[in-house]
């Protein structure tokens, strides 16, 4: 194990880890991608990363594993939210209190659980809209930029801004944002939005600005602002229904992440995206027929897989 403590640690190396893997690494900063243990036995090459403008690099990323992870500076965690909390078990109890752990991924109520294993540690929520594709073992490509904003989850973390500013290096944005609950919630809509109907019917982000959509997309905001306002997260539908077409339009040759779940046989997160939406709306006793009937489609067709 090297003796210099890598910058970052990174749990989780899917599409978006890989991509944020090699941002930060071609912005100088040293980083280790930390592996589950079943991939001990097999060959890692180098990782073979295609930037927006095309341009592909053979970039020599450390490779560490979670059972022996060495030592940690800051953790950011990029596994799916359904994996979140078995991914950072082998970590709980000997993690120093002192590391930050920064959650970038999909989904709300992961959160208050890492709290839950960690309460030492300060513990940060994100939010990006960028985009990524894995082409192969190892094989990443950025396909989008986006905004990316960090925020505190618990009192330790918010002593931890400048996070942001070193991710910004790598990103070209990044912002800090003492109330991300609310950003949180924006992301959550428009994943409510764009996620279970382009997996339902296997299309491009860019098929949902047509006008068979038009009114789904509608109903689907209506419910996610009356929930977000119970909540206490001031918004309207519209606010909501714009900013999904706005990523809509950005992303229009991208699959959303749960359609490329969905078509690998994996499993999607729908439960931290519009199940995480039906929760609270039961809480408060409000109607959400649209999502539910998409949440119950996504969880039969993929039983069905």
């Amino acid at each position: 194990m090297p003796s210099v403590i890598p910058q970052w640690s990174l749990l989780g190396c899917g599409a978006l880890g890989g991509v944020v893997a090699s941002l930060l690494t071609i912005s100088g900063q040293s980083t280790r991608v930390l592996l589950r243990d079943h991939h001990q036995s097999t060959l890692h090459p180098g990782t073979d990363f295609t930037s927006l403008e095309g341009q592909v690099q053979l970039l020599n990323i450390e490779r560490g594993f979670v059972s022996k992870p060495g030592k940690i500076k800051r953790l950011l965690v990029m596994t799916k939210a359904s994996q979140v909390i078995a991914a950072l078990t082998p970590l709980a109890g000997k993690l120093d209190a002192a590391v930050p752990i920064v959650l970038l991924h999909n989904g709300m109520g992961i959160a208050e659980q890492v709290v839950e294993m960690f309460p030492h540690n300060p513990v940060i929520a994100g939010v990006t809209s960028h985009g990524a594709m894995r082409c192969g073992h190892f094989v990443f490509r950025h396909t989008g930029k986006g905004e990316t904003w960090l925020g505190p989850i618990n009192e330790a973390a918010k002593a931890h801004a400048a996070l942001a500013d070193e991710l910004a290096l790598a990103l070209g944005q990044a912002g800090w944002d003492e109330h991300v609950l609310a950003r949180q919630w924006q992301k959550l809509a428009i994943n409510c939005a764009i996620n279970p109907l382009t997996a339902l019917y296997k299309l491009k982000n860019g098929e949902l600005a047509g006008p068979r959509f038009a009114d789904v997309l509608q109903q689907i905001c209506v419910e996610v602002a009356d929930v977000m306002c119970a909540e206490g997260i001031a918004t309207t539908a519209e606010e909501l229904q714009r900013r999904a077409m706005t990523v809509v339009e950005l992303t229009a040759d991208n699959y959303s992440s749960m359609y490329q779940d969905m078509e690998l046989g994996r499993e999607t997160e729908i439960e931290a995206i519009t199940g995480f939406l039906l929760s609270k709306a039961a809480k408060h006793g409000i109607a959400v027929p649209v999502n539910q009937g998409l949440y119950q489609a996504i969880k039969e067709k993929s039983q069905a897989v």
